[in-house]
């Protein structure tokens, strides 16, 4: 097995690929905006079989020590898994990290996670999804699971409760306003939602921001799947408080022509209006708005095990499907 170091302003690389990487492919243009500080590939052969970009620099801190990432993973075995994440591990080591944590791509904002535990239900829209064995590869390693996450599914919608009215008139009350996405104004509707994400989630396990560009760059992709009616938000004094995001499952219509189910993406509120119940009133709302055009089931997707929204989710579903972010003690 051979293991080198790929150029990043060289990339992509000429050296054949594995089915398990070419059918997972990364961009030059990506790995120009997630800029990783090195990329690896384990050779055999003369076929790529492994790979992984590494990022040392400008990580969260963390309270085992300094973090090393390894993302943009893939694998075609668990030989050549091993041998990719120990020689990834020894170069984190070397530039001077603790703890290596995988996979994730730089940055919580964009792909991470794996399932760890896949239930009988087919993927949803935007679900990390990777081939069973490679929580294995990650294990065989020496790694372990460092942090949890579900998603939950809502079988059946129920009207709004007596408590979410309660909730929603007295937030109303208070000078609250709930409302739709202004598809007519979407520039400055994103750059509302950006300003409630970097506050919302700067305690969030691994928070890292995001750059304004990267976050408009990615709504952008999925903003036309959208029904602006399954993007609500809570403003207070002109500005946004809170919003919920949701959109059909567009994997279901893929496999079916049609879709029943609705995938609420996003939860988040600002701290400084954290507290009052806006997170509950703007789930249910979706909730409702989603069975007005005529979708039955929700799923509450990619849950950390103690966000708030977990909380919210289970007064309504139960976890149907479990990941795992991993990590490694580096010596």
């Amino acid at each position: 097995m051979q293991l080198h170091t790929v150029p990043l302003d060289a990339f992509p690389d000429a050296t054949p690929q594995h089915d398990a990487l070419s059918s997972r492919p990364i961009t030059a243009a990506t790995m120009a905006l997630h800029a990783p500080d090195t990329h690896l590939l384990a050779v055999r052969d003369g076929v790529a079989v492994a790979r992984a970009s590494l990022w040392w620099r400008d990580l969260p801190v963390h309270p085992d020590g300094r973090l090393g990432y390894v993302g943009h993973y893939a694998a075609a075995d668990e030989a050549a898994s091993t041998a990719l994440l120990d020689h990834g591990a020894r170069v984190l080591t070397d530039r001077g990290c603790a703890l290596a944590v995988g996979p994730i791509d730089g940055t919580t904002w964009r792909s991470y996670r794996l399932v760890t535990e896949r239930g009988d239900r087919p993927p949803f829209f935007l679900e990390p999804q990777n081939p069973p064995e490679w929580p294995g590869h990650f294990r065989a390693a020496g790694f372990a699971e460092l942090a949890h996450y579900t998603s939950a599914l809502v079988e059946d919608i129920a009207p709004e409760s007596a408590k979410i009215t309660a909730a929603a008139e007295r937030l109303e009350s208070a000078g609250y306003r709930f409302r739709g996405l202004d598809v007519g104004a979407v520039d400055r509707e994103l750059h509302g939602l950006f300003e409630v994400s970097l506050a919302a989630f700067a305690g969030n396990f691994l928070y890292s921001p995001i750059g304004e560009v990267e976050f408009q760059a990615q709504y952008a992709q999925i903003l036309p799947k959208v029904d602006p009616r399954l993007v609500l938000l809570a403003e207070h004094d002109g500005r946004i408080a809170g919003y919920v995001f949701a959109l059909p499952d567009l994997l279901e219509v893929a496999r079916t022509g049609r879709t029943n189910t609705v995938i609420v993406k996003t939860l988040a509120v600002h701290p400084a209006h954290a507290g009052g119940g806006i997170g509950g009133v703007l789930t249910d709302r979706v909730q409702q708005a989603a069975k007005g055009l005529g979708l039955t089931r929700v799923i509450h997707a990619l849950m950390h095990e103690s966000n708030v929204s977990q909380r919210i989710s289970h007064r309504y579903g139960q976890a149907f499907r479990r990941y795992a972010l991993f990590s490694r003690r580096l010596s």
